[in-house]
């Protein structure tokens, strides 16, 4: 009786710690997979970009640019470079346009 028991305890137990396993393995791809998915913005291009091109606005290589932002030409988001080569200024309102367009479009 007792070692029949002892079966059903270890089968119990190896169910729940296959599933336990399952669910951390789901949750670490998730995780990973979120994490390459984010595009990130390399602040060195960025001041690359700015020293390259001042701003429309005044002219300055540092800082701000009022009414102005810097876009990426191809979107990190469908695969483009995040190098000053694939970016350029853009006027606020036509970043927010186009980022609206690139949010439906072009999804990773």
């Amino acid at each position: 009786m007792f070692e029949m028991w002892v079966e059903q305890v270890n089968l119990y137990l190896c169910f729940h710690f296959m599933r336990l396993n399952k669910l951390i393995m789901t949750i670490f791809i998730l995780v990973i997979s979120a994490s390459a998915c984010t595009a990130s913005r390399s602040q060195s291009a960025k001041n690359e970009f700015k020293k390259l091109y001042p701003c429309p606005a005044n002219g300055n290589n540092k800082g701000a640019c009022p009414g102005y932002v810097i876009d990426h030409i191809k979107p990190l988001a469908c695969g483009g470079e995040d190098a000053p080569v694939n970016m350029q200024w853009q006027t606020t309102a036509d970043g927010k346009a186009k980022d609206k367009w690139e949010r439906k479009n072009c999804q990773p």
